[in-house]
Parts: structure tokens; sequence; C-alpha cells
């Protein structure tokens, strides 16, 4: 597409005339979830995933105001080493550009810019929802999953968040909860969380076809693929629990809301875990990179007789 504020990066011109596999990534993970050079380091390995399972890999972020889709290593390190960036979800694209601000996108503000350029599959780590410490605090990522066409692969919503809610507000708008290869919705740190997905589906062939008929029906909004960490990495809930309530104290206290809240709790949580929930989350992020490149390819081959 054309746009004087959207700029698509010739690779992913490219992939997106080919019908080629393309796996979109967030950036606020980079601007705001971990510090240089490890933030940079990610995002590279991030990457490298999404093309050693076949697929082109989409960053998506802000550079002096332009919406870019697919950076350049250059790029990525001017991004992981920009000191002021704002973190950009639906509301924030025009003051982003107003401002011709650098701009990490959150999961609605990636999916809104994915969508834009024509890509399907997304991987994060995990997508906002509904917090603990207030109900009327509600993720805009759980709006964008009800109204635009992406399949968004996560290792659940954060553990920080009210799991069971989240899940509530996901039904009522009609969004497909996919866990795969599990029964059980996953709580990001943890492989369980007591909770039910609306379908399993055990292979990345059998998400494509579900996307296909899912889309064909003339469903208008996204696709939950939830993908449990891998054992090796996981923290079992009740060790979380404790740490989670702790942070969430501590954010009330302090009078802590809105857009700061996510990265104080991680953080804290962090750093009551001795880096053992960022170990975690650095996993379970490369883990969804593999599955999202997967799906991505599947999709690819099936592009004929889409409906979107």
């Amino acid at each position: 597409m054309k746009h004087p504020n959207f700029s698509i990066a010739p690779e992913i011109k490219f992939a997106l005339d080919l019908n080629a596999a393309i796996v979109a990534l967030e950036s606020t993970v980079i601007t705001h979830g971990l510090p240089h050079p490890q933030n940079l380091k990610l995002a590279r390995d991030m990457e490298k995933q999404v093309r050693d399972f076949g697929a082109t890999p989409a960053t998506i972020a802000l550079l002096d105001g332009q919406i870019h889709v697919g950076l350049s290593d250059a790029e990525l390190v001017r991004l992981s080493e920009s000191e002021s960036t704002l973190k950009v979800s639906h509301r924030d694209f025009a003051a982003a550009i107003v401002k011709k601000a650098n701009g990490g996108t959150t999961v609605a503000g990636t999916m809104f810019a994915a969508n834009m350029a024509g890509i399907k599959v997304f991987a994060t780590g995990g997508i906002g929802g509904v917090h603990k410490e207030s109900a009327f605090d509600i993720s805009t990522d759980l709006r964008s999953l009800a109204e635009i066409p992406t399949i968004v692969v996560c290792a659940g919503a954060k553990a920080i968040l009210d799991l069971p809610a989240t899940l509530e507000y996901l039904e009522t708008m009609g969004v497909p909860v996919v866990g795969y290869q599990t029964d059980e919705f996953p709580a990001f740190y943890s492989r369980e969380s007591g909770l039910g997905v609306s379908v399993r589906l055990d292979s990345p062939k059998e998400i494509a076809e579900f996307a296909k008929a899912h889309w064909n029906l003339g469903m208008k909004g996204g696709i939950l693929v939830t993908n449990p960490i891998p054992q090796a990495d996981s923290i079992p809930a009740a060790e979380m629990e404790p740490i989670i309530a702790q942070a969430s104290a501590e954010a009330m206290l302090q009078g802590i809301h809105g857009q700061k809240l996510t990265p104080f709790l991680l953080g804290r949580i962090s750093e009551l875990t001795q880096e053992k929930s960022l170990k975690a989350n650095l996993a379970l992020l490369l883990n969804n990179a593999r599955l999202a490149a997967q799906i991505a390819v599947e999709m690819s081959a099936k592009k004929k007789g889409w409906a979107i």
C-alpha cells in the first residue's frame, strides 16, 4: 500500500508479491522490554528463528514518525539504542507521526500495521488483557484481536493479568483461543493455568486450515494461538503467584497504572525472581517465533482459495 507515513522494506515487498511466508514481530520488547544490548540480541535472535523455519521476519516499528514494516539491521541497531521512544498502540500512531518520533509497537499496534501491509501471522510473547489492579484497565490488544484478521502466536496472556477475565472478554468478542498441542490456556511463564481453550490443534497445518475455514466464513477478527513455554524453561504457577501478587501490591501502593503498569510489573518480577522470569520470557519469545514461521509457511502454501 502507498501512504506517506508507511514504509514496507524491499524484502517484505518481494515476499508479499510472491505470497511467501512472512511473520510480523513487535518492537516494544526492543524499546521498552530489555536494556541495550540485550534488546538488540533478542531482536536479531527472533528474526533468525523466523528465517531458520522458512519465513521472512517483518519487525515493525516507528522511526522518525514513519511506520516501518521490516527493519534493516542498521535500523534494528538504531531502535535498540534510542533513548527516547514511544510505546505505540492504536491511539499513539498519530502522536508519533506528528512528533516524528521513534516508537516500539505493542501487540495492538503491530497487528494494525501488519494488517495494513497484508501480513497474516504475528509472533509475540504474551498478549495484554484485563488487569487485576482494575477491571477497567483492559488492553487494546483484546479489541484488536476482535477486529483485525491476524493469527497471533503467544504464550497466553501475561501472567500478571486476570486470566479468567481476559478469557471471558475474548469469548464475548468471539475470538477463537487455540491451544497448540494443549487443552489448557498457558500462563506465560507457566505451562498451566487451570483454564481451558476453545479448541486444541496439534500442528501448524491444522492451524492454517482452521484460519482458512474461519475467515472463509466471513469472520473479520483475529485468531489467538497459545503456545506453551518449553517445559525446560517454565516456572510453576505456584511459584510465580506470590511474586506476582507482591509486584502488583507494590504497583498499587505507588499509584502506577496505564501504559507504565506492565513494564513496572515485568521488571519487578524479574528482580524478585533474580532474572529467572526474564530468561523464561526470552525462551517463550523464540519458541513463538518458531511456531509462527511454521504456520506462515503452511498458510503461504494454501494462499490460493483464501477469502482474505
